[in-house]
């Protein structure tokens, strides 16, 4: 009897949460989550340790406030439990399923030993300093303002979801938890890239507008410069031929073929800002396309955003 309780004292963690898998009963949700991510035996195990359940709006924001205003949040781990909120955009599927393993990740890292996590925390801090990712970076650092101390959790989570290229023993360590980690990754992908695509997009129609506007107001800018002069120009040639101010006809044909030439000069030019302002007007309305469909996606992940179901008798 010594021996079974001083296993008890020993493994108390476990215990607790053997009893809690066997109570606990999965919603088809959490299962279909369960089943898609491909979780080991292992990963299974934590994951339904920590009663995951999908919330939404309000119930989700009451289990995971949110830090700082701007930064939605898609799940936490807290108290033992796992949250993950339900994301319903079709457009981000893959998404509840990462963040999934993300909040798994958290409580296998609570489950380690200090001698684990720092063995862990070295691998972990090794490989983000090699990582060229500024998003990485501005992430990290916002941890470590909301967080402080839990950067080595954070990254745990975050480098084994999302990052493909990691060293042999970290990609090792991860295998106990899911069978494929190249499938969570290509889940994370998917809408990340939709992300990124849609960013990528928005830049680069910006950078062609900022231009395309610079490019037509330089030339409205000289266009109506030259309209003045020539107006003028023209105004003076009228007001000498109502006064007989040519020496001869020859002059005076001369000079209205260079005026006329000179107009036609400035009405290509006008046409050609013409051109350039419905190219502009076509690149904005592409720029407040993408602009748009990126708010949509992130409306969608912002639990602040959601409406909640009517009320119902």
């Amino acid at each position: 009897m010594l021996v079974v309780a001083g296993w008890l004292v020993l493994n108390r963690q476990y215990v607790s949460d053997q009893v809690i898998v066997w109570a606990y009963t999965p919603t088809a949700q959490i299962t279909s989550i369960e089943e898609r991510v491909g979780f080991t035996e292992k990963g299974k195990f934590y994951f339904y340790a920590t009663q995951p359940e999908v919330a939404y709006g309000n119930s989700f924001n009451q289990q995971c406030p949110r830090q700082e205003v701007g930064s939605p949040i898609l799940g936490c781990y807290t108290n033992g439990r796992t949250y993950i909120f339900d994301v319903t955009n079709e457009q981000l599927d893959g998404i509840e399923e990462v963040t999934a393993v993300h909040e798994m990740l958290h409580a296998a890292w609570e489950r380690l030993s200090t001698n684990e996590r720092q063995r862990l925390g070295d691998l972990l801090r090794q490989q983000f300093s090699s990582l060229d990712d500024e998003e990485l970076k501005t992430r990290i650092a916002y941890y470590e303002r909301t967080e402080p101390g839990q950067t080595d959790n954070e990254l745990h989570s975050i480098l084994g979801t999302e990052v493909g290229q990691l060293s042999d023993e970290l990609e090792e360590y991860y295998s106990q938890y899911v069978n494929e980690r190249a499938a969570v990754l290509a889940l994370h992908d998917s809408y990340d890239g939709l992300f990124t695509s849609l960013s990528d997009t928005v830049n680069t129609l910006y950078d062609e507008l900022t231009s395309l506007e610079e490019k037509i107001n330089n030339n409205t800018e000289e266009y109506n410069s030259s309209s003045n002069v020539l107006s003028a120009e023209i105004d003076d040639f009228n007001a000498r031929a109502e006064n007989n101010g040519f020496t001869s006809e020859a002059q005076f044909n001369q000079e209205r073929a260079a005026l006329v030439a000179r107009s036609s000069q400035l009405d290509d030019g006008r046409a050609t800002i013409n051109n350039d302002i419905a190219s502009y007007n076509r690149i904005y309305a592409r720029y407040q396309d993408a602009a748009s469909q990126i708010e949509v996606l992130n409306k969608s992940i912002d639990s602040f955003e959601v409406l909640e179901p009517s009320p119902s008798l």
